[in-house]
């Protein structure tokens, strides 16, 4: 199994939510619409602040007659108190779980290679190429990996994560300081904006139909390895932070329009010892959306 790519996340826990008004509850709370999940079914979702900025992001899977999230493992005590917050009188029963689960990442060859028979099973949401999850009720049987083995592994799906774009909260977003548009929750299944009212919902909604978003967490490229929270700089100025690395690749979160005045100033990007780029792409689609916000607020003549 240790060939395979699957990776034993340890930083990752679960939070349990049972009981009849379990999908109300949430279905009122979190960015994601989970009408309707049906076992095996899982959506990515945040639960914001009033101020529409993510407290805590998480997978929400549905089991029995409630739901399981997989949350960071740190984040998983304070998660289950804040949803209890907003309980009040509701059927609900909330519970951090983490010491009963295992949380599972395979993809790739790893992904037919997973397990179906002995623990929960959903496709990653974000993007068809993370694979699959897998909640086990403890250690897999199947888990024979070494330590070291399975830092391989962990290394290698961040490298994935890399190549995609996908950011990761608490290493490429703080929480309590990112709007879920900066943090790609629109690139990425992590928002319904069709659904009804949640936390946070009206800052959100006007960041996807009014707001120029002009920071997000963005693939860069150094001319050297990276380091992660690096500043990237313009001269002496910082215009974002480096998050997840992988050799020359990382994910930063990045003030898209600084970036954009450097690239048409010829003005250099660096970071630590690297010399740094971002994606044409980026910034055009960053310029594209800026030009259309731009018209769109001037008066008809």
């Amino acid at each position: 199994m240790s060939a395979a790519k699957i990776a034993r996340l340890a930083d990752r826990g679960v939070v349990s939510v049972n009981g009849w008004d379990s999908e109300k509850l949430l279905q009122g709370l979190v960015t994601n619409d989970i009408e309707g999940l049906r076992n095996g079914e899982a959506r990515h979702a945040a639960l914001l602040s009033p101020q529409g900025k993510i407290l805590f992001d998480f997978f929400i899977v549905r089991h029995g007659d409630g739901y399981l999230l997989d949350v960071l493992r740190a984040s998983a005590g304070d998660l289950a108190k804040r949803l209890a917050i907003y309980k009040l009188r509701a059927d609900v029963i909330i519970a951090d779980v983490s010491e009963s689960f295992r949380i599972y990442a395979a993809w790739d060859d790893g992904a037919d290679a997973f397990p179906v028979d002995e623990a929960m099973r959903f496709s990653d949401p974000r993007h068809t190429s993370l694979g699959v999850r897998l909640i086990a009720e403890g250690q897999l049987a199947s888990d024979s990996f070494s330590d070291a083995d399975n830092e391989i592994a962990l290394r290698q799906y961040d490298a994935l994560r890399v190549l995609l774009g996908v950011p990761e909260g608490g290493r490429d977003y703080k929480f309590g300081d990112a709007y879920p548009h900066e943090a790609d929750f629109d690139l990425f299944n992590g928002v319904s904006f069709s659904k009804g009212c949640y936390v946070g919902q009206e800052i959100v909604a006007r960041m996807q139909n009014k707001t120029v978003v002009r920071k997000r967490a963005v693939k860069i490229l150094g001319s050297a390895p990276l380091s992660p929270n690096d500043d990237v700089l313009v001269g002496d100025v910082s215009i974002g932070r480096v998050g997840t690395v992988d050799g020359t690749a990382a994910i930063a979160m990045l003030r898209l329009d600084r970036a954009l005045e450097a690239k048409q100033k010829n003005q250099k990007l660096a970071a630590g010892d690297a010399a740094v780029t971002v994606d044409d792409i980026v910034l055009e689609s960053y310029a594209a959306s800026a030009a259309a916000r731009s018209s769109t607020s001037l008066p008809s003549s």
